[in-house]
C-alpha cells in the first residue's frame, strides 16, 4: 500500500473506531486520543501481510482502549461527586440514516451500565452486539478463545438484560419529556411532569468538583421535583436551554452569558417513563461538545 492508500484506509475506518472507543471509555477525549495512538501504530506498522486494514486497526483501537480504560477505572476511584458519561451530540432523531438501535447504544444509562462490566467484557459485547463482529474476529482482536468470547458476551448481554438500558424510547415520548421539564423549569409548576417520571427516579450532576453542584444523587420524585422547580428554576431561569440531541435522545445544552454550563439527557424504562435525569456540570467535559458527532 502507497501512504496515500494507508491514510484513505485510515479514514474509512475512523468513524467507526471513535464509535467505539467512545462507547468502551465514555469520555471522547479519551476516545479520540486511542485513535490517534492507533493511527501512529499504523502509520510505523510494516502493511505486507495485512489483509484487512479495518480488521487491524479495529484490534489495535480496541487493545489500545482496554488498556486505557483500566488506568481511567483507577483515576475515577477519586472522582469529586458523581461520575458521568462525558457528553456527545448525535445525529437528529429524524434523520433516515440513524439506527436507533445504534443510537440507544449511546444513551447514558446504557454507557452507565457498560462501566459496571470488566474491561473485556465491555469490549467483546460492544464488538459482537454493537458493531456485529462474529465471535472468531472478537476472539482474534481480543487474543482470546472464542468460547472465552462467548461467555465474555453472555455475561454482559445477561447484565445489561437485567437493568433494561438499551431499548429505543419513541421520539414523540421524548419530546414530551422535554417540554414538560422545560415548564417545569420556566414557571415552577411541575405539572404534567410529575406523571412522567417513574417512582424511582434519580438525578446526578456531575461537576468533577470543578464548579457549584450536588454533591449527591437525589431519589424520589419528591426530592427530584423540588430540585427541578426550585433550584433549577433559580440557576437557571436567566439561561438559554437549547433542545438538542445528546447521547442518542432528545436532551438540552443550557448556555448562560454566550457559556455552555450543562447539558442534560434522560434515561427511561420500557414504559417510557423517565428513570434517570443526567445534567453535566463539569466544563472539562461540556469542552468538547458540539464537535464532529459520535456515530
Amino acid at each position: 500500500m502507497s501512504r496515500s492508500d494507508d491514510l484513505a484506509a485510515f479514514e474509512a475506518a475512523r468513524p467507526v473506531l471513535l464509535g467505539l472507543a467512545y462507547r468502551i471509555l465514555g469520555s471522547r477525549a479519551d476516545a479520540e486520543d486511542a485513535v490517534q495512538d492507533t493511527f501512529i501504530k499504523w502509520e510505523t506498522t510494516d502493511k505486507h501481510g495485512i489483509d484487512s486494514p479495518v480488521a487491524w486497526l479495529t484490534t489495535a483501537c480496541t487493545r489500545r482502549c482496554i488498556d486505557l480504560l483500566r488506568a481511567a477505572h483507577r483515576v475515577r476511584v477519586d472522582y469529586v461527586g458523581a461520575w458521568l458519561p462525558e457528553p456527545i451530540q448525535t445525529r437528529a432523531m429524524t434523520d433516515d440514516e440513524n439506527d436507533p438501535s445504534l443510537g440507544a447504544s449511546l444513551g447514558t444509562a446504557f454507557m452507565l451500565m457498560l462501566e459496571r462490566l470488566t474491561p473485556k467484557e465491555r469490549a467483546a459485547y460492544l464488538l459482537h452486539e454493537i458493531f456485529d463482529m462474529d465471535y472468531p474476529d472478537v476472539a482474534r482482536t481480543l487474543d482470546m478463545r472464542e468460547t472465552t468470547c462467548r461467555k465474555l458476551v453472555s455475561r454482559a448481554r445477561a447484565n445489561i438484560d437485567q437493568a433494561k438500558v438499551r431499548h429505543v424510547t419513541p421520539l414523540e415520548r421524548q419530546q414530551q419529556l422535554l417540554a414538560a421539564f422545560e415548564t417545569a423549569v420556566a414557571n415552577g409548576n411541575p405539572g404534567s411532569l410529575t406523571a412522567l417520571l417513574s417512582d424511582d427516579i434519580e438525578l446526578a450532576v456531575d461537576s468533577g468538583g470543578k464548579v457549584s453542584a450536588i454533591g449527591r444523587i437525589l431519589r424520589g420524585k419528591d426530592e427530584v421535583l423540588e430540585f427541578i422547580t426550585q433550584s433549577l428554576r433559580r440557576y437557571w431561569h436567566t439561561s438559554q436551554r437549547l433542545p438538542t440531541d445528546i447521547n442518542g435522545g432528545r436532551g438540552l445544552i443550557v448556555e448562560h452569558g454566550g457559556e455552555r454550563s450543562a447539558a442534560v439527557s434522560f434515561g427511561y424504562d420500557e414504559a417510557g417513563n423517565v428513570t434517570r435525569i443526567y445534567i453535566m456540570r463539569n466544563p472539562d467535559k461540556l469542552a468538547r461538545l458540539g464537535q464532529t458527532q459520535i456515530r
